[in-house]
């Protein structure tokens, strides 16, 4: 079979590996163009361009693949089928009509759930126990096509995003090799797949920085949560308020939940330990023993190497930076 990749994250570099190493003809990777950035580091990572060099492989990035251009293109690719993933922009019904197949799509969720953007982050924000990958014959409604393949797995209690991100990329490889077996004996004619419950369905759109910001009144396994999942961007950040009423930014890397006892005695962002080896701080529903964090425009560091340079006190508050 033929096939045209579109992605561009992280998350499609095992299913795009898997599938150059398979028997199928990998024509070519189409990919988002890198866009303008003051961040060096972050204007230079496009993780399917720099895989898709190193083994060769034709790379094409126009600015939208919805346009006459983007459809000039994958007519003159003639491949059998499109396999997006992680790429970053919705292909439109006159594109996925271009190919006798049309498209497949690996997702991170258990769709209908969490259609979007960010359905891992969103996956761990909301706490979920069990997630994992649907790879969907596509339609131009944003990840509402039938499911072809679907894989689940549980979600460890310790695991932040990227690690999250990494185990799910893996059990890709096989729910999309699933998919195209299903492909190469279709009909072209006869519906294909199971099809979605809409009334299911949940959103994970994008995040934002703003969604960095932790709100001390919600409950210590909530902001621990938040934490899990913004890594490695937007983070997530405080405003410590110090004597002389500066503010300074806190990114908070990890934490784990102590308890506070049964009668709240503390106002939520309350410093209740600060000893020098240990950082407690007060929440709406038990306490954060914060055990890694950067102040502003730092390094992340141990909380012990924090307290030694700054004189963090008990009673002190955490809060927003209005």
């Amino acid at each position: 079979m033929r096939l045209l990749i579109l992605g561009t994250g992280p998350f499609a570099v095992p299913m795009f590996q898997s599938l150059l190493d398979s028997s199928h003809e990998v024509v070519a990777l189409i990919t988002r163009p890198t866009p303008p950035s003051k961040d060096r580091e972050r204007e230079a990572a496009n993780p399917m361009r720099q895989f898709a060099e190193s083994r060769g492989v034709s790379v094409y990035a126009p600015v939208t693949v919805n346009s006459d251009e983007g459809m000039r293109l994958i007519s003159q690719l003639r491949p059998d089928l499109l396999v997006v993933c992680d790429y970053g922009e919705i292909l439109v019904a006159d594109v996925l009509a271009l190919v006798p197949l049309g498209g497949i799509n690996l997702h991170a969720s258990l769709l209908p759930k969490y259609r979007g953007a960010a359905p891992i982050q969103w996956a761990l924000l909301q706490g979920d126990a069990e997630t994992g990958v649907c790879v969907i014959h596509m339609t131009p409604r944003l990840d509402g096509g039938p499911i072809l393949a679907t894989r689940a797995t549980a979600i460890d209690q310790n695991e932040s995003h990227p690690e999250l991100e990494s185990r799910l990329a893996q059990l890709g490889i096989e729910a999309v090799h699933d998919a195209l077996e299903r492909l190469a004996t279709w009909d072209r004619a006869s519906p294909i797949g199971t099809p979605q419950d809409a009334a299911k369905a949940t959103k994970a759109p994008r995040l934002k920085k703003q969604h960095g910001a932790v709100d001390w009144s919600h409950p210590a396994q909530q902001i621990r949560n938040q934490i899990r999942a913004l890594k490695p961007w937007p983070g997530t950040f405080t405003f410590w308020r110090r004597p002389n009423g500066e503010l300074l930014r806190l990114v908070i890397d990890d934490v784990s939940i102590v308890p506070l006892g049964p009668v709240p005695q503390h106002t939520p962002g309350q410093v209740v330990v600060s000893d020098g080896k240990q950082l407690v701080v007060a929440t709406g529903d038990g306490g954060l023993s914060i055990s890694a964090i950067a102040p502003a425009g730092k390094r992340h560091m141990s909380v012990a190497e924090f307290l030694r340079g700054y004189r963090l006190r008990e009673g002190d508050m955490f809060g927003s930076g209005a």
